[in-house]
């Protein structure tokens, strides 16, 4: 099976959007688009399945940050209904942008960590 993997550290890797084998390749070269392989240790990605997990977890996060914070303004505050709107779209816009390629990065690290979708050296066939 090889040697064993951090996954917590893959993870945080993954999320500081590097390697998460040996942390010092960059693991995006665009927005959400994944490299097909590290430039300082190799380790494939092309193959990495993050699917709806990242976008699902953003979600899950920001709403509730979102909701909480909501809730908390308007319990101290009696703000008009443009003013709210003013606010949290925008907060709810940035905190997408700024958390869904830290949860791609980190689901990519989780897999590798885990031997998912080819990064244990099989193919995904051989599971079938």
């Amino acid at each position: 099976m090889g040697e064993p993997r951090d996954t917590l550290q893959a993870m945080a890797r993954g999320f500081l959007m590097r390697c998460p084998r040996c942390g010092r390749g960059p693991l995006f070269h665009g927005f959400l688009k994944s490299v097909d392989k590290c430039e300082a240790c190799g380790e494939v990605f092309h193959h990495h399945r993050a699917d709806d997990l990242p976008p699902y977890l953003t979600i899950f996060i920001v709403g509730h940050l979102v909701v909480a914070l909501f809730m908390g303004v308007e319990q101290v505050s009696d703000l008009p209904l443009w003013a709210h709107l003013a606010i949290w779209i925008p907060v709810t816009i940035a905190l997408s942008l700024v958390l869904l390629r830290p949860l791609k990065g980190a689901t990519i690290g989780l897999q590798w960590a885990m031997r998912m979708h080819g990064f244990g050296g099989r193919s995904e066939e051989s599971d079938a």
